[in-house]
C-alpha cells in the first residue's frame, strides 16, 4: 500500500558545504520533485542547499512553501521568488507548521539546524505523534556518522530496533522516495519492556 505523499519536507543547510555535489545533490533533489509532481515545504531560506533545492523546484514550475520565523526574514535570508512564504514567529512554530504542511520528511547534507529538525520530527514518529515517513538521502555517505550513531545507541540499549528501522536512508533518491511512498508505520511502543 502506497503512502500519500502530497509534499515533502526538505531539511538542509542553509549553506553549500565544500563539496561542489551537495548543492547539485539538492538541485538534484528539487528537480525530482517536481518530476513527480510532489510540492516542497522547506525552511524558507534563498541561500545554500535551501536555495538550490528550492530553486530547482521552481524552474519546473513546481509547489513550493516556505516557512520562516520572523527573525530570519529580518537578516534577509528569505527566498524572494516564493510565492508562498509563511513567516511565522518563531522556530518551535517553524516546525509545527512544517509537520503539518507535510506528508514525509528527508534530510539532506546540513549541520545543527538540520540535525534538529530531523531528529525532532523521527522523535515525533517515534513517539507516535505522526506516522509519516522519515528519511535521509545519504548524499556521498554524510549521513554516515549519525547512522553509525543510531546504531550505536540501539547497541547500548536505547533504541529499539523497530525505531532505529524508521529512518529510511538510501544513498539514490528515487529509491529514497520510493521507500517513503511504500511506507507503513511503525507500531512500536517507545516505554514497552523498559526497565
Amino acid at each position: 500500500m502506497s503512502h500519500r505523499l502530497s509534499r515533502v519536507c526538505v531539511f538542509c543547510g542553509s549553506s553549500n558545504g565544500f563539496r561542489p555535489r551537495f548543492r547539485e545533490a539538492a538541485a538534484e533533489f528539487g528537480a525530482l520533485l517536481a518530476a513527480e509532481r510532489i510540492g516542497l515545504v522547506y525552511g524558507g531560506g534563498g541561500t545554500g542547499l535551501m536555495g538550490a533545492v528550492a530553486d530547482a523546484v521552481l524552474q519546473q514550475g513546481g509547489e513550493v512553501i516556505g516557512v520562516i520565523p520572523e527573525a530570519l526574514v529580518a537578516r534577509e535570508v528569505a527566498h524572494r521568488a516564493l510565492q508562498d512564504l509563511r513567516v511565522v514567529p518563531s522556530m518551535h512554530e517553524r516546525k509545527a507548521l512544517m509537520a503539518d504542511l507535510s506528508d514525509g520528511f528527508v534530510a539532506l547534507p546540513g549541520a545543527f539546524g538540520t540535525l534538529d529538525e530531523f531528529c525532532e520530527i523521527i522523535t515525533w514518529a517515534q513517539l507516535g505523534i505522526h506516522n509519516k515517513p522519515c528519511g535521509l538521502w545519504n548524499v556521498d555517505q554524510f549521513w554516515d556518522p549519525l547512522l553509525a550513531m543510531f546504531a550505536h545507541s540501539e547497541h547500548e540499549g536505547f533504541l529499539k530496533p523497530a525505531h532505529r528501522q524508521m529512518v529510511l536512508a538510501e544513498d539514490d533518491p528515487r529509491r529514497l522516495l520510493q521507500r517513503l511512498k511504500n511506507h507503513t508505520a511503525t507500531v512500536e511502543d517507545k516505554w514497552r519492556d523498559l526497565r
